[in-house]
């Protein structure tokens, strides 16, 4: 099976010139965990989803990239 990419999490931060850490530091999570998600290695839950759009001033549909 192919990696997808499942979420724009990372083209999200580059738009708002924000980083990992940042990120990490917003939503009281650690910086790898952060990577992991920038990366699509895993994903985030839907709760933190939200709070992650909230944080970046976004609507949670500029997060998630629609599965082909």
């Amino acid at each position: 099976m192919e990696n997808r990419r499942l979420n724009r999490i990372k083209v999200v931060l580059v738009d708002k010139q924000k980083s990992n850490k940042w990120l990490a530091e917003q939503v009281g999570k650690d910086p790898a965990t952060i990577s992991k998600w920038v990366t699509n290695t895993t994903q985030p839950n839907l709760e933190m989803l939200l709070l992650i759009a909230k944080v970046l001033e976004v609507n949670v549909n500029d997060l998630v990239r629609p599965l082909e």
